[in-house]
């Protein structure tokens, strides 16, 4: 896992080859984009965007991908996610390759509480378990873009 701002995100582009366009990308934004699935670089790299209103940790899911790495980069407002190692975990909802999704029962300890603002992202790889879109004091609302990134070794 890795939490910084978009203006550091140079420091990153290494880890994966399709980072430096998905960077590009996001500083590329439109606060105005509605809400939906772009292509970046056909299946392999793409972003949802999302605009939500976040909610109470108990009102979010704990999961992890496989396939996919996420970049969860947010736009606007201010959210808190939870990140865990996936090492311990117990199942809740067990993988989909439909979905490249797993889902776990909240951890009882050893976990962070990650703070996203307006120009910060977070990486998450398959050994990292997250709870996107808790609130921090209130409900409040956000503009997010995941950007999904195929891992290597995986073919399409």
């Amino acid at each position: 896992m890795i939490l910084d701002t978009l203006d550091r995100s140079p420091l990153y582009h290494g880890l994966h080859p399709a980072f430096s366009v998905a960077f590009a990308w996001l500083a590329s934004i439109d606060p105005s984009i509605a809400d939906g699935r772009y292509e970046i670089n056909g299946p392999r790299l793409f972003a949802l965007v999302q605009h939500y209103v976040t909610a109470p940790s108990g009102e979010k899911k704990w999961e992890a991908h496989h396939l996919y790495g996420d970049i969860q980069y947010l736009v606007s407002g201010r959210e808190s996610i939870g990140h865990s190692r996936c090492n311990g975990l117990k199942v809740r909802h067990p993988y989909s390759p439909d979905k490249d999704a797993e889902f776990y029962e909240p951890p009882a300890s050893h976990f962070s509480k990650l703070v996203l603002e307006a120009g910060s992202f977070a990486i998450f790889f398959p050994q990292d378990a997250h709870q996107p879109g808790v609130m921090i004091d209130q409900p409040s609302p956000v503009l997010k873009v995941v950007i999904k990134f195929r891992l290597e070794g995986h073919p399409e």
